[in-house]
């Protein structure tokens, strides 16, 4: 039988792909043994060596498990996943396996709720040197282990590969090592939630690529570092529940992409750069608790596109800038508990878009400038007690409007009451604000 040149092409492309799959149907003995070692530490759910003896084919791939073909036609392990259904779960002896790291095309690794009883630290053992931190690793992710105790080991720079280091909710302490911010690949960096303490090292301004950066709710200190300017990429910066002191950097002006910003429960005062209205992109900016001891800055009313302004217990004085009724995309505005004076921006009432607004807690005085409709659509979300000097008109209180206790009803009779009670208010400011420069 004669076959045509095309069809002798066919059979021949057939043969050469049979032979690729049958090459490939297997990883190679040392990555399976290194896998076994790994899930046998870590995990008791299966009896893994008899229940998947080829953890990477078609039809007994583990959950949990990812594989990909490489160039030299083996499937290799590609990602680990553990600690979450229907993943495999880890075990009360488990520690961290120092043994991914000889998994050589491992990209992703995922460790959630896994080292829970037994104390681990990523630090490594010391026969098995730098190298042992020398990987393809792209994504290294550590939440919720409170069992994962010590410092970051300085060889994690040795991840020349990691775009996201997520080491979040674990209890790490010690200073962050300056070698992090050698990572130049990294588009995330999320180090929240963990007894870190120390100075944040000024090579955080190297991370050019960076798009999202979460120092929170550690024990941090010192300056926010001016290189923070120089990381032109980032979109959520959260520095927040720290002991940063001194004042907002300069430099925060060229960060221009950024969305989200918390710089709560710190120790800054003094004056906000008047660059910040820049930040033209800024949605949310969250900075709560800080002894900032200035008159409310008019730049904020000049970022239109924010929809939270966060800015209590922080003893802001003077008026509420007229400027703050632009802010048309507006849905929360917390200004409570600061040293506020004067009246309440008529042009609140326009603003469409909010449904939560407090004020509680200030010396604001006069008519409350909003009109039945706009406080039935707030209901509870919007607060103005602890302001003695506001007061409710006649055609409001007749229609039932509550608006938080406190608030009276204009008139003479209670110039006095409210006088007395203005005084009293503008103690306890005066205290709050003393308590948060010695916190």
């Amino acid at each position: 039988m004669r076959y045509s040149s095309s069809t002798l092409l066919l059979l021949s492309l057939a043969s050469i792909l049979s032979l690729c799959s049958s090459n490939a149907k297997n990883m190679l003995p040392s990555e399976v043994e290194t896998l076994f070692k790994i899930m046998d530490s870590i995990s008791s759910d299966e009896k893994w060596r008899i229940s998947y003896p080829n953890p990477c084919n078609p039809g007994s791939t583990w959950l949990g498990v990812e594989c990909k073909l490489g160039q030299d036609n083996h499937l290799h392990v590609s990602r680990l996943d553990f600690g979450t259904h229907p993943n495999p779960t880890c075990n009360n002896t488990a520690t961290f396996p120092y043994q991914i790291f000889d998994l050589p095309h491992l990209e992703s690794v995922f460790f959630f709720r896994c080292f829970t009883h037994t104390k681990t630290t990523l630090s490594a053992p010391a026969n098995r040197g730098a190298a042992f931190f020398d990987s393809s690793l792209q994504q290294l992710s550590l939440r919720s282990n409170p069992a994962l105790v010590g410092p970051i080991p300085p060889q994690i720079s040795l991840l020349k590969s990691l775009k996201i280091l997520t080491l979040s909710q674990n209890h790490l302490s010690g200073h962050i090592p300056p070698g992090i911010f050698s990572l130049n690949s990294l588009l995330h960096l999320d180090l929240s939630y963990n007894m870190l303490t120390g100075p944040v090292p000024i090579q955080l301004g190297n991370l050019k690529n960076l798009q999202d950066l979460d120092l929170s709710y550690n024990s941090l200190t010192g300056p926010i570092p001016g290189t923070i300017g120089h990381l032109g990429m980032l979109q959520k910066l959260d520095l927040s529940s720290n002991s940063f002191v001194g004042t907002i950097p300069y430099s925060i002006e060229k960060l221009t992409l950024l969305t989200f910003m918390a710089l709560s429960n710190n120790k800054l005062r003094g004056n906000v750069p008047k660059g910040i209205l820049k930040l033209q992109s800024l949605q949310y900016f969250i900075m709560d608790d800080n002894p900032m001891y200035i008159p409310l800055p008019a730049e904020f009313g000049k970022l239109v596109k924010l929809q939270e302004l966060r800015l209590a217990n922080s003893c802001y004085s003077g008026m509420i800038p007229p400027s703050f009724s632009l802010l048309v995309n507006l849905s929360t505005l917390s200004l409570q508990n600061n040293r506020l004076t004067g009246k309440i921006p008529e042009g609140f009432s326009s603003l469409s878009r909010i449904y939560h607004l407090n004020l509680s807690g200030n010396l604001l005085g006069g008519v409350v400038p909003f009109n039945a409709s706009f406080m039935k659509r707030l209901g509870r979300n919007l607060d103005l007690r602890g302001n003695p000097g506001l007061c409710m008109s006649t055609s409001e209180a007749y229609n039932n409007v509550k608006i938080g206790s406190g608030v009276s009803v204009c008139g003479p009779g209670s110039l006095i009451k409210k006088s007395q009670a203005a005084a009293h208010g503008l103690s306890k400011l005066l205290f709050l604000c003393a308590a948060l420069v010695f916190m």
